[in-house]
């Protein structure tokens, strides 16, 4: 069942983002905006969802459609955004910078590298 529930959240999660870059994207040419809303969007259902469904609700569903599939559809950024928070909760410093750096500076050094050669 949970698979389904990802499955389907996912789905839900990727159209919207795919609504949102349609939206703005004709608008804002210069500055990704529909990348950033649907970070923040996604950060911002992730935390609802953590702090208020799952555990206000107690439901199970709650973590795989919306937390996994939803959000992951929408923007995986809401769970780096959200495993940094908890690094920077537990006074672990060292790690958030390091986690922020290695998955960011390689992620473009990645781009950087494929354009080059194309």
């Amino acid at each position: 069942m949970n698979y389904l529930l990802v499955f389907i959240g996912g789905g839900i999660g990727s159209v919207m983002r795919f609504g949102v870059g349609k939206a703005f994207s004709k608008y804002f040419t210069q500055f990704p905006l529909s990348t950033l809303i649907s970070n923040l969007a996604a950060c911002l259902i992730f935390a609802l969802a953590i702090y208020y469904g799952a555990r206000e609700m107690k439901n199970e569903w709650i973590t795989p459609f919306l937390i996994i599939g939803l959000c992951g559809g929408f923007s995986t950024f809401s769970t780096f955004s959200f495993e940094n928070f908890q690094l920077l909760q537990a006074g672990n410093y060292t790690l958030l910078l390091l986690n922020i750096l290695i998955s960011i500076i390689p992620g473009i050094l990645c781009f950087y590298l494929v354009s080059d050669k194309l």
